[in-house]
């Protein structure tokens, strides 16, 4: 095991640095949130998916799909790590997923 830290700092670097983009959010609430967003994205999906050398738009897209219909006392099998073996072969995908290799494959 490292004994620094760098890698985490890395990762905890794009808080300071999407504080500025936190300024024009229309609505307080609205800063709040993506505040909430940036830090889930930056301290712990981020990281932990490059340590798992996973896609974390994939990751992140396919848990947020997931989430509503898993079961509670399964939550564990959506971490990156457990879900990388799970899921990460076939990731349920967004909708602009979808049209955006449409768009690839027709040239528009």
């Amino acid at each position: 095991m490292s004994i620094d830290t760098n890698h985490l700092e890395r990762a905890l670097r794009v808080i300071p640095m999407g504080k500025r983009n936190w300024l024009f959010s229309w609505t307080e609430l609205g800063a709040k949130h993506v505040g909430i967003v940036q830090s889930l994205l930056a301290t712990c999906l981020l990281a932990t998916c490059l340590l798992h050398d996973i896609n974390p738009y994939d990751y992140f897209v396919d848990v947020l799909r997931r989430v509503g219909q898993h079961p509670a006392s399964l939550v564990h099998q959506l971490t990156p790590r457990v879900w990388k073996q799970m899921f990460a072969a076939k990731p349920l995908r967004s909708d602009l997923h979808d049209l955006a290799g449409l768009r690839a494959h027709t040239g528009g």
